[in-house]
């Protein structure tokens, strides 16, 4: 009798797994509609574990859009740039405790008519689930969310930076310049030291530029270029900039230049030379600088050339 009961328990247990396993199957296939692409889908929240929806909020809706861009990597938890829908077919799903399961799924990239293209290839992915309050949720994909958590902190650091020099231009150096009623800088880097260093440097290509505004319409009032080394140490948590050298105008700008930019002044001349690569550095922190701010402006005019579009 006890030896039948063994067995029957067994059979029990076995059902149980295999049903398990079947239930972890279908919610795979459904948590991987909500894998990111270029942004999270619709819902996607309630599908995903807080902390893991918290690292992707802030990747995709809380830095400025074209720093995320410089490392667009982040962007492709699975393969497939435009054109194409991802096919997920999830081969199976293993328990690692009672509470975390990594599902295997093989994706292969579709027409958006549900064709596959002559040279479609499957990648095997990994999606990690977690359980929470009873349910099956994504805590991870392919292992990016450390990923984006290094990013984030490495932005913000970035950000910090940006800041400081940013507020340092506006007040010291556009404080010279006729004002209007927004001082809106353009900053263009070139190289900088580690701010966790007691004394960091940041050599940039930095423009000012005054706004008046017009309706939906930024109307530049005045701007200059002020290119150089900037010092900064953290005072009571603070970046701040404690001096900076600028480049000479007139005959010895080029000579000032290559002493103050040094080994980054190949870097910096393509940068300051290049007058489609400053208006479009210009447009996007324009842009982020408006999104952040929830303002409604939607151009920018320099006097006596056509309103360019910010967005």
């Amino acid at each position: 009798m006890k030896r039948i009961l063994l067995l029957l328990l067994a059979a029990v247990t076995l059902a149980a797994c295999s049903t398990s396993e079947e239930q972890l199957r279908k919610r795979a296939v459904e948590l991987c509609q909500f894998i990111p692409d270029h942004d999270l889908s619709e819902g996607s929240e309630a599908y995903m574990t807080a902390d893991f929806y918290a690292v992707l909020d802030t990747m995709f809706h809380m830095l400025p859009s074209h720093e995320a861009m410089d490392h667009e990597w982040l962007y492709y938890f699975v393969t497939g740039n435009g054109g194409t829908i991802a096919d997920y077919e999830v081969e199976k799903v293993e328990l690692t405790d009672a509470t975390h399961a990594v599902a295997t799924v093989n994706v292969r990239q579709l027409w958006e008519d549900g064709t596959e293209p002559d040279d479609a290839e499957i990648e095997v992915h990994r999606l990690y689930m977690e359980l929470v309050e009873g349910h099956w949720l994504m805590s991870d994909f392919d292992e990016h969310k450390q990923d984006c958590i290094n990013y984030i902190a490495n932005n913000r650091k970035e950000q910090a930076v940006r800041e400081a020099v940013s507020e340092y231009l506006v007040k010291e150096i556009g404080s010279h310049y006729a004002q209007g009623e927004l001082c809106i800088p353009t900053l263009m880097m070139v190289a900088s030291e580690d701010v966790d260093s007691a004394e960091a440097r940041v050599w940039g290509d930095f423009w000012i530029y005054w706004y008046t505004l017009s309706g939906d319409t930024l109307k530049t009032v005045s701007g200059g270029n002020h290119s150089g080394c900037m010092t900064l140490r953290r005072e009571q948590g603070t970046l701040q900039v404690t001096s900076f050298e600028q480049t000479t105008d007139g005959a010895g700008n080029e000579a000032s230049a290559r002493r103050i930019f040094g080994s980054h002044y190949d870097v910096y001349q393509n940068m300051h030379s290049n007058e489609t690569v400053r208006e479009a550095v210009r447009q996007e922190q324009l842009q982020d600088y408006v999104r952040l701010r929830h303002l409604n402006f939607k151009y920018y005019q320099d006097y006596g050339w056509p309103a360019v579009e910010i967005e």
